[in-house]
């Protein structure tokens, strides 16, 4: 049976002539398909099976085996190519999201959070750390690990303006009144520039997630107080993040 969904190639293998591609698509999700003969230099599958590739797919779907039968390339992403710290980003966020990306169901939301995230690397409209932390939390967020940042979780005070402590094992802020909590892992004092940053992340509409700004340090305290979450709650580390870090 043919199919034909939007989808994103996240990662590519060589087989002889072949592809082995891991898709994150519109409707299933992130399922894995295979491109025959998309290593011979004539094929019409070449170019639009490359890596982070973004087209309209006619796939035939047999049980679970998927083969791409053609590929309109919307968005190729091309010009991440010419830029390693961009390409390096852009492998890493490809690599958390084949592992928190739904498979074999609709991911409509994950696929447009990666197509945008993927878009601003390559703009450069945003530092680099900014867009990788703003990322993480949004995507954890939507993947079932979403925190709870509305305020204190002992006394429930809001603490505008002022730092307060992020606990990464229950996903919750405490003021520095009720911050000597005992049993919990403490990512120490959070700015309140950087709170304010991750509660737009989480709770603004999508279209606003990114629209933020922060001064340097701000930014740098952002990405180490998300990942040390992203961290915590997945237990993993990833090659292609310590390879982002090597070339920043």
């Amino acid at each position: 049976m043919q199919t034909v969904m939007r989808g994103i190639v996240v990662r590519m293998k060589s087989a002889g002539d072949d592809r082995l591609l891991t898709l994150l698509t519109d409707q299933r999700g992130v399922i894995q398909a295979t491109a025959r003969g998309a290593n011979k230099p004539r094929s019409r599958l070449a170019s639009s099976t490359e890596l982070f590739c973004y087209s309209r797919l006619t796939l035939f779907c047999y049980r679970d085996y998927n083969t791409v039968d053609a590929a309109d390339v919307e968005n190729s992403f091309f010009p991440l190519r010419n830029d390693l710290t961009a390409l390096a980003l852009a492998s890493y966020i490809a690599e958390l999201i084949r592992e928190l990306a739904p498979v074999e169901e609709p991911a409509e939301e994950y696929l447009r959070l990666l197509l945008n995230t993927l878009y601003l690397i390559q703009q450069r409209r945003y530092p680099l750390l900014q867009l990788k932390a703003t990322y993480e939390l949004r995507l954890l967020g939507m993947a079932g690990f979403m925190p709870d940042l509305t305020g204190c979780t002992v006394c429930g005070s809001y603490e505008d303006g002022v730092p307060m402590y992020f606990y990464a094992d229950e996903g919750c802020l405490a003021c520095q009144s009720c911050g000597s909590l005992q049993g919990r892992v403490a990512g120490g004092l959070v700015s309140p520039g950087v709170i304010m940053a991750m509660r737009h992340i989480l709770y603004s509409p999508f279209e606003k997630i990114f629209s933020f700004a922060l001064p340097e340090e701000g930014v740098a305290e952002l990405s180490q107080v998300v990942e040390r979450y992203l961290k915590y709650h997945l237990q993993r580390s990833w090659r292609s993040l310590t390879f982002f870090y090597s070339v920043l």
